[in-house]
């Protein structure tokens, strides 16, 4: 059954919030994040992308960037941007995206639940990017970016949350520059504390939905914490984790799409041939093409949109991972096909996600004369079910909107 803590926040004043909640560390690039920086003093990213405060040249991993960090960490809190809660608390935290809302609740995750797979992920992770979290959540002595997941929440627990959101103002309440819009409240109340331990201590799983580094590099910090204190009690805060769990059926998953630089030495022609082995193809003339349902996804490749739905025979036979598009991709055109052995490290493959829109993989694609191929969405119900069985997705298979934002809420582990 899971431990879900409440915990006592590091958080903004609510006149701050908006300028400190900033982007996640992994989707802003570094010439962006510095340029972020400079407008805005606040932004949390002084401490989750420290390098752009120091030498444009200076190497991501330098030890320089992470004291950096826990020293811009430490004047947030002294200049009385950031405040911690004197009790521990829940929050929830809401985000409406094109009209569409969804709600979680912000407390800390048990690290004994992600060893023990009641927190369950579906991605691999990298040793390199683990490394970098890994050492920014030691020197912050903080995790300072929370864990996204989702379970399946009980009819309680959604009443709760609305009942609170009827009854107390939120703390936080605004629009970012996204159009994304973000509110905050903080459940206080002992008895609604107890109440919600008690409703996730009756939840068998939980998934990660995004944040597969973060939650393994939290974890492992713990662990270190632990063989430096051996005479540690359990409850010590750096055993828990940050983290905000959303009713599953809430989350909307866009497609991660993928761009391929060229077309590994064949002719458009011979290219296009190849895959009618595998899919039927038709031709899209005028438009791009969105694909509407599983097992198709549109294509472009020498000026023109391709219509390809997947043979059945290709995917009938296959367990739940290989039934993926992501899966089928891979392992019948990028795979055998255009030559990506392993799309982590293969640098003539660019994953593109869902929010853009299907004419910048155009542009991409032609500006390499390479080919675009534009994704149906994985569904919650198939990441679930993998994570169920035990079983991994292929890299980039999900992507999640709207973005969590970091700076919200901190947890500090000591």
């Amino acid at each position: 059954m899971a431990v879900f803590q409440a915990f006592r926040a590091l958080r903004p004043t609510p006149e701050k919030a908006e300028r400190v909640a900033a982007l996640p560390y992994d989707v802003v690039g570094r010439e962006e994040a510095r340029e972020i920086g400079e407008k805005n003093p606040d932004s949390f990213l002084h401490v989750d992308r420290a390098e752009m405060d120091l030498s444009p040249d200076i190497d991501l991993y330098d030890s320089a960037v992470y004291a950096r960090a826990r020293e811009n960490l430490l004047n947030m809190e002294k200049d009385g941007t950031l405040i911690q809660d004197e009790k521990a608390c829940y929050y929830i935290y809401e985000l409406t995206r094109k009209q569409k809302t969804q709600t979680g609740i912000v407390g800390c995750s048990s690290i004994d639940d992600y060893m023990n797979g009641v927190v369950k992920k579906h991605e691999l992770t990298r040793a390199d990017k683990e490394q970098d979290r890994i050492r920014h959540v030691d020197v912050c002595d903080a995790n300072t970016g929370p864990i996204y997941l989702a379970c399946r929440y009980t009819d309680s627990l959604l009443k709760l949350m609305d009942d609170w959101k009827k009854e107390h103002p939120a703390v936080y309440d605004f629009v970012a520059e996204d159009e994304i819009g973000h509110r905050v409240w903080v459940i206080d109340g002992e008895e609604e504390i107890q109440k919600i331990r008690q409703e996730f201590e009756g939840i068998s799983s939980i998934y990660i939905a995004d944040g597969h580094h973060r939650a393994a590099s939290a974890v492992k910090v713990g662990l270190k914490r632990r063989a430096e204190h051996p005479d540690y009690t359990g409850e010590e805060e750096f055993n828990y984790f940050l983290s905000v769990v959303f009713p599953y059926d809430h989350l909307t998953i866009l497609p991660y799409n993928r761009v391929v630089r060229d077309l590994n030495g064949l002719e458009e022609r011979a290219f296009i041939g190849s895959l009618k082995f595998n899919y039927e193809l038709m031709l899209m003339p005028g438009f791009p093409c969105k694909p509407v349902e599983k097992h198709c996804m549109g294509m472009y490749v020498g000026g023109d949109w391709y219509h390809l739905k997947a043979w059945a025979d290709i995917y009938e036979k296959q367990d739940i991972v290989g039934q993926l598009d992501v899966s089928l991709l891979q392992n019948k055109v990028l795979g055998p096909i255009l030559g990506i052995g392993d799309p982590r490290t293969d640098q003539r493959i660019r994953f593109v996600g869902g929010s853009h829109k299907l004419s910048e993989l155009q542009e991409l694609a032609d500006e390499t004369g390479g080919v675009a191929f534009a994704m149906y969405p994985t569904s919650m119900e198939d990441l679930m079910t993998i994570a169920d069985e035990g079983k991994l997705m292929p890299p980039k298979s999900t992507w999640f909107e709207p973005k969590l934002r970091s700076g919200l809420f901190i947890h500090k582990l000591s």
